[in-house]
């Protein structure tokens, strides 16, 4: 009997222990415009975390795999306007990463309401975070 206990509690006590992997979430979605004349500059920023990191010597490191959509006033998606491979390697373990994106819209882009999607990606572990954040182009 005290066999079957002392082994219960041991099968308990080891499946409890089990770290569970990080999930990757992306957060603090941001996007600044400034119209720059006949064109707007956009500037859009999110940070990653819960990604995988592997351990090498004295080095972490991590790949984000990311791609930045954008949804026009009329509805339309534009896939994959930015697409960027985001290497880090640190001294110490990684937190977050901020992952930040420029671009121009011409004059060929209405004034009106704007979403950014950033479809983000754990290179290793293939997980996805999707965050938005919206902007406005307006005509002065």
């Amino acid at each position: 009997m005290k066999g079957f206990v002392f082994l219960s509690l041991a099968v308990i006590f080891f499946s409890c222990s089990k770290e569970e992997p990080a999930k990757i979430e992306t957060f603090s979605t941001e996007a600044f415009v400034f119209d720059i004349g006949d064109s707007w500059e956009v500037n859009a920023t999110t940070r990653v975390k819960g990604f995988n990191q592997k351990e090498e010597g004295d080095n972490f490191s991590a790949t984000i795999v990311f791609d930045l959509d954008l949804v026009t006033p009329e509805g339309d998606t534009i896939k994959s306007l930015i697409s960027r491979v985001e290497d880090k390697t640190e001294k110490e373990r990684i937190n977050d990463i901020p992952l930040e994106v420029q671009f121009e819209l011409d004059s060929t882009y209405a004034a009106g309401d704007y979403t950014i999607i950033f479809n983000v990606k754990d290179a290793v572990t293939e997980q996805i975070s999707i965050s938005t954040t919206a902007f406005q182009l307006v005509n002065e």
